[in-house]
């Protein structure tokens, strides 16, 4: 994801740079026959360009807010995610009873807590294609990494320890009725927020309908030279490529914001938004010196 408030120049139309050799070198020709050759006849009047540009401007705007929508909803998903991480690390933190024997409470709240951690890291590997177990082994047991392989979703199989950390809470009377429902209800809205990450990432942007405004874009950048040669000459040759510019940056645009979860610079910030939740829960179980998941091992309550 881009972060950084001024995007480079060189990566901007690095994006469209074999577009703007293809137009630069189209409306060359068409000048030199126009000019050397004295074609004269293949100028055609600016209307005809005009009124093709004003559809595929509409068409293009519609995919633009289209894509935005996407990403915006992947966004506003990943913001849920954030509330609802602290909000079960509070819960958890403030719910488990101050009265467990010994540091048996201390270490239940931090596999819990990092488990969360690990689970945010898993979902993110996930939606872009990663090694998924890769860099969430430090936040759990040696047991949880391995009862994990054997799922194929990775963040559900985090879910389901969740669950079980919760039921045996609620067995030993760490937490009562109420708060094992409030808790679960939790677990529930990450279900749901990873079910609609999937969802946008499952859902192909129709391909028919990308194709159609890029076919419709390029003949009206095929006219738009000979609708010019009689205004502007040899000025014809940097105003069409200014214009297709233009064009060719918005249509890019609405292609790299339409995948927010394809590891691409325009993603959803899933990476820092990652490191966010890590350091709000560290700081919510409070100990500079957190607890290495082999020592919370022994502690462990919880099978898949």
């Amino acid at each position: 994801m881009l972060l950084r408030k001024n995007i480079p120049f060189k990566y901007i139309f690095g994006k469209i740079k074999y577009e703007m050799i293809g137009v630069s070198l189209y409306t060359l020709i068409v000048w030199a026959l126009y000019k050397i050759y004295h074609l004269n006849y293949i100028a055609i009047p600016l209307a005809v360009p005009t009124m093709i540009i004003t559809v595929v401007s509409l068409l293009l705007a519609f995919r633009s807010n289209q894509a935005y929508d996407r990403w915006w909803e992947a966004r506003t998903i990943w913001g849920a995610i954030v509330n609802d991480s602290r909000s079960l690390a509070r819960q958890v933190n403030s719910f488990i009873q101050e009265n467990i024997p010994g540091d048996e409470m201390y270490f239940f709240k931090s596999a819990f807590i990092t488990r969360q951690i690990a689970w945010c890291i898993a979902l993110n590997n996930s939606l872009r294609g990663k090694e998924v177990i890769s860099g969430i082994e430090k936040y759990l047991t040696r047991d949880e990494v391995r009862q994990i392989k054997n799922y194929n979703n990775v963040p559900m199989a985090l879910l389901i320890l969740h669950g079980n950390n919760l039921q045996t809470a609620y067995k030993k009377g760490w937490i009562n009725s109420f708060q094992q429902v409030e808790m679960d209800n939790t677990l529930s809205r990450f279900s749901n927020s990873m079910g609609a990450c999937k969802r946008i990432k499952k859902t192909v942007f129709p391909v028919t309908y990308s194709v159609y405004i890029h076919l419709s874009l390029m003949f009206f950048l095929m006219l738009l030279p000979f609708s010019l040669l009689d205004i502007f000459g040899l000025m014809t040759i940097p105003l069409v490529i200014g214009v297709a510019a233009v064009y060719f940056l918005i249509e890019k645009m609405a292609v790299h914001l339409q995948d927010p979860f394809e590891n691409k610079p325009t993603d959803t910030p899933m990476t820092s938004i990652c490191f966010t939740i890590e350091r709000d829960l560290k700081q919510i179980i409070n100990d500079p010196h957190q607890a290495t998941a082999e020592v919370v091992q022994k502690h462990a309550y919880y099978e898949l």
